[in-house]
């Protein structure tokens, strides 16, 4: 298996996004480590509009293990393309239609995201758009699992 290699991935794909022109925010697991928690990474998880996937689907092909389809879990219902790329998975989620599981309510939450509210953080000398933190805070809350409390925890001691 080949050894994970987090910065290139990300400047791989960050830089095809780019080539493209596709609006993105990076948020999840890897967002809460650019702002602090120490969790290991992993993986990459970006969002993208829903009607964007075509647009980067060739320069990716032969990196995808998953979609770009419809994914459905207990969890999430969304569009998803899942990637390999040296070791490192990536996730890319459409922003537009996502819906996520709120444990607190048992009901689905739409999680339609403005891709335009971001906070710039640099990130292996790359300055890229990322979740708000608050809104990174809010929404691992309603996602209830213990890798996002791990998270919450991690950055609300931070404030």
């Amino acid at each position: 298996m080949e050894e994970k290699n987090t910065e290139g991935a990300f400047r791989w794909i960050v830089g095809l996004l780019r080539k493209h022109s596709i609006p993105f925010r990076i948020a999840g697991g890897f967002a809460a480590s650019i702002y602090g928690s120490a969790r290991p990474i992993a993986d990459i998880d970006i969002g993208i509009p829903d009607d964007r996937f075509d647009d980067l689907y060739e320069d990716v092909k032969e990196y995808v293990t998953f979609g770009p389809a419809q994914y459905l879990d207990r969890e999430w219902d969304l569009k998803l393309m899942t990637l390999m790329y040296r070791g490192q998975e990536i996730d890319i989620d459409g922003a537009t239609t996502s819906k996520f599981f709120d444990r607190d309510t048992n009901t689905w939450i739409v999680g339609t995201r403005d891709l335009s509210i971001h906070e710039m953080r640099e990130v292996y000398g790359i300055l890229v758009p990322v979740i708000p933190k608050a809104a990174l805070i809010a929404y691992k809350k309603k996602l209830g699992r213990s890798v996002d409390i791990q998270d919450v925890e991690a950055l609300e001691s931070q404030q």
